[in-house]
């Protein structure tokens, strides 16, 4: 009989999470794993091959300062909404009675879900014969969290079997950016980076000599598609092609400004082909989130990182910061976007080192996760 896999994943904001975990629930499911991922955020098409997936009632956050959480309609969360989903989420738990189960970020991150996710930890721990419990994390979380948080943190990972750390601590060191990884680090794996799709060779000339510029899912990235914009003329790259992508969620009103960006500028959805784009581009520009990066540090050969931050949320922010620190990028610190310190972050990062120059990072991420997960099932 296949082991049983039950994935809990909440995005918030932007998809990266979800694209993440969806990558993991496909490769799981095609190791032999009967996996069922399920997403507590608004409904998103996904690809997940052979894992089956589950819409909790969707969650997400209020706006960007990611404080309060709202439901899709923005009405905010109130108690019989909080204890409906927690029962729905039990109820399916209970139906599935899975071997392994993973929570996303939690209990490192995804506090503000505790309210289902403590309740969830309880029912694995009382099951019988009791699941894996295991812990499905980045390479960077919150470090502005409180010494509150960070001990809650540790207590609640004594329920948990081991954390998996998807990320090569050649490049980013989860202690980093956690500061109670001494307490956790027994009972921690790293995994390598889990990448999406097959980042292999170019499958054609797309992109070849341009400036690609990227925001993800969009949900925060119009002023730095604005900013490029305003950016090309003032930098040594003002006579290639700057080709936009615009996220689906890019907002409608940000969207038709840049599609009159004029000559010089593609703007267009987000491709399919963007590992191709990446590898034939003079530079890529881009947020730094997750799957973004990695993919940069696999395909790209120069970049610069404009991470989203807010005093809460400084996880795009270390990771860019990180990774410049090693010079394999340049950034614009959060908060300091301009047009004039992109068009100077261009400058520098042409006259740094090309990231093809430095050691291909770990991206083995999925199928080590896989592999890791077949051992302690056993």
């Amino acid at each position: 009989m296949k082991p049983r896999v039950f994935f809990y994943v909440q995005h918030l904001l932007g998809i990266g999470h979800l694209r993440r975990a969806a990558t993991l629930a496909r490769v799981l499911a095609a190791n032999g794993f009967d996996v069922l991922l399920v997403s507590g955020g608004a409904p998103t098409p996904l690809e997940t091959g052979a894992a089956r997936v589950y819409q909790l009632p969707p969650v997400r956050a209020r706006d960007d300062s990611l404080r309060e959480l709202a439901q899709l309609d923005g009405a905010p969360l109130d108690d019989h909404f909080r204890a409906d989903r927690t029962r729905e989420l039990l109820g399916l738990f209970h139906a599935e009675a899975p071997n392994i189960l993973i929570t996303e970020q939690f209990p490192f991150g995804r506090t503000q879900l505790r309210f289902e996710l403590l309740p969830l930890i309880e029912a694995a721990k009382a099951l019988r014969p009791r699941p894996l419990i295991v812990s499905s994390v980045r390479d960077v979380v919150r470090r502005s969290a409180s010494p509150q948080r960070i001990a809650e943190a540790i207590e609640t990972f004594e329920a948990f079997d081991f954390a998996m750390i998807h990320a090569d601590p050649v490049l980013v060191g989860f202690g980093r950016s956690f500061t109670g990884w001494e307490r956790v680090k027994d009972r921690a794996f790293y995994t390598g980076y889990v990448v999406e799709a097959d980042l292999g060779s170019p499958t054609g000339g797309a992109g070849t000599g341009e400036v690609i510029v990227s925001v993800g899912g969009g949900a925060v990235g119009a002023p730095l598609l604005r900013a490029a914009v305003e950016a090309r003329p003032l930098g040594p790259l003002a006579d290639r092609t700057w080709r936009l992508l615009l996220g689906a969620d890019v907002p409608a009103h940000a969207r038709a400004g840049l599609e009159a960006a004029g000559e010089g500028f593609v703007v267009e959805a987000a491709r399919s082909d963007f590992a191709t784009l990446l590898r034939n581009a003079t530079l890529s520009i881009s947020q730094a989130g997750y799957n973004t990066v990695i993919e940069t540090l696999c395909c790209a050969d120069r970049a610069v990182l404009v991470p989203f931050g807010t005093d809460r949320e400084t996880e795009q922010a270390d990771r860019a910061g990180l990774l410049a620190e090693r010079g394999m990028v340049a950034t614009v610190p959060a908060g300091g976007l301009s047009p004039e310190s992109l068009a100077a972050a261009v400058r520098r990062a042409l006259a740094g080192p090309s990231i093809r120059s430095f050691p291909p990072c770990d991206s083995r991420g999925a199928a080590a996760t896989a592999e890791l997960l077949w051992a302690r099932a056993s």
